[in-house]
């Protein structure tokens, strides 16, 4: 009785909305995904089904701090509009009276015709969640194994499968399946983590109910901190036609020590492991290693499955916050946001294949308001001011040529002494928020974030997308990435050029406003 009362008070609480692309409430974006209330970190399930994007994702039914971990669930046509569902799979007590599970991260797929029988006989396609179930009770975290739930209406209402659990080592530290179709073996395969131990393990089955382990890979790249969702996906090399490589996503630790971030291994998988790729046996990038973004706010990114034919690319999506200021951030009634949804590749370089992250091509698709362009500017030690260029969804290209100056960029968000800088200088584009508005209400906020870069030409080219308290940074052509938060206090501020130390050059700058 508690649990079918628990049951209807959570589908109560979650009615049906539409997102608004015209939020009220401060620093809410518009065309990046935020619940209307409470919090969300983890997006999970990422799956695509008869013309909708599904996005289920961590989510607290009860407040803006973490806690009571369920599955929320929202679709969309085109993955910037959003309609937001009832809540889809709820945290629940367990018959022993004493404990009960939360609904941690996991991934979603189709079972196409329902040949695994995980749906009730008749059921055409069965919508099948593999999630991590968290048992725990007054405080204490018992076991942490993985379950299946099973939707017959296309995502809209969730049933527990009986016979959970599908897979289990008796640890508490066992989490995040990501399960996709094999089709080489016709068989899934799901990629899974022991987190303390940093290691990715990887399962076989033929009916998503029955697994066995077939290889695993850990303890290299970054174990600064724990291993989390991870995500096994084959993508595309750029300009080497049906060319791909098996990419691994890891979330783990940061270049900044204190902080979690995402890196990638690229290699090959042979349907029992993940190895490295001999040719690229190393980080291609120096320092740190393999960052899939260089901002703060970049975590728990997966891939969408079940991708149309005519998506050639891999889109993922992650949450775009950290753990260490998650949930001091100043937005209410929302505490959480996604990222915007880019398309990944692989790039054949000197030093190796990296990552290519470009915006989801939806984002054209958006009605736009040109506010500034300029073809070709030079400026020494000096700023130009573009007045018209204000408000808080906006688009900017451009093309930074340093030659003399020590730094050249653009702020974003200036008024008066608050600004939002995103600088090229000495190998590096940064991105300073140290006098972004509102940086005190956790002292590791104000920051410097940079990522290593490589003039082409002579320039660096930034695509900059600024959605309310979101920003995000696409360098030379999806290289690098920076995604970043910000929280302005002043609703006047503008955009700006800048060089210091010296002459440098701007081309092809554009501002738009997006609505």
């Amino acid at each position: 009785m508690k649990k079918k009362l628990l049951l209807s008070l959570l589908a109560a609480m979650t009615a049906t909305y539409s997102q608004a692309q015209t939020p009220t409430e401060a620093y809410r974006p518009a065309f990046h995904f935020t619940p209307e209330k409470n919090w969300t970190n983890d997006p999970n399930g990422l799956l695509y089904y008869e013309g909708e994007y599904h996005l289920f994702y961590q989510y607290n039914p009860f407040g803006d701090t973490w806690g009571h971990m369920s599955w929320g669930h929202a679709i969309s046509k085109d993955l910037i509009h959003w309609e937001h569902l009832p809540l889809a799979i709820p945290e629940f007590d367990n018959p022993d009276g004493k404990s009960q599970t939360m609904i941690f991260s996991g991934s979603a797929v189709i079972d196409y015709g329902n040949k695994s029988q995980v749906c009730p006989p008749g059921t055409k396609d069965c919508m099948v969640a593999i999630y991590t179930g968290h048992v725990h009770a007054k405080g204490e975290e018992l076991e942490q194994h993985q379950n299946l739930a099973y939707s017959t209406d296309k995502g809209r209402t969730w049933t527990q499968y009986a016979k959970n659990p599908v897979l289990t080592l008796g640890t508490p530290s066992f989490r995040d399946p990501n399960v996709f179709w094999y089709e080489p073996q016709k068989k899934w395969v799901m990629s899974v983590v022991k987190p303390d131990i940093h290691t990715a393990m990887f399962y076989e089955s033929k009916d998503l109910k029955s697994w066995t382990k077939t290889g695993e890979f850990g303890k290299q790249g970054d174990v600064s901190k724990i291993w989390e969702c991870p995500a096994l996906m084959e993508v595309p090399i750029e300009n080497e036609p049906g060319k791909k490589k098996w990419v691994l996503y890891i979330s783990s630790g940061h270049q900044v020590e204190g902080f979690v971030g995402m890196q990638y291994f690229v290699g090959n998988y042979d349907g029992k492991t993940f190895t490295l790729d001999k040719d690229n046996p190393k980080p291609a990038r120096a320092g740190w290693g393999n960052s899939i973004d260089y901002g703060k706010d970049y975590y728990a990114a997966i891939e969408f499955n079940n991708l149309p034919k005519s998506q050639t690319k891999p889109i993922t999506l992650g949450w775009a916050l950290n753990w260490t200021y998650a949930k001091e951030i100043p937005t209410s009634p929302f505490r959480g946001s996604m990222t915007f949804t880019p398309r990944i590749s692989l790039k054949r370089t000197p030093e190796g294949l990296i990552l290519i992250q470009k915006p989801y091509l939806a984002l054209a698709k958006l009605k736009r308001t040109p506010l500034e362009s300029v073809k070709t500017l030079t400026l020494t030690s000096n700023e130009k001011v573009f007045s018209k260029a204000t408000g808080e969804r906006l688009e900017i290209k451009a093309e930074l040529l340093p030659e003399q100056a020590k730094e050249i960029g653009l702020k974003i968000y200036k008024s008066g002494d608050e600004e939002t800088i995103i600088r090229y200088v000495d190998g590096k584009v940064q991105f300073d928020r140290r006098k972004s508005g509102k940086v005190d209400f956790n002292p590791t906020f104000a920051s410097v974030e940079e990522a290593p870069v490589k003039l082409k030409n002579g320039a660096v080219k930034l695509h900059i997308l600024v959605d309310a308290s979101m920003v995000e940074v696409y360098i030379n052509d999806g290289e690098a990435v920076i995604t970043d938060h910000v929280f302005p206090t002043k609703k006047d501020g503008t955009v700006s050029l800048f060089t210091e130390g010296g002459k440098g050059s701007f081309k092809n700058v554009t501002v738009e406003k997006l609505d």
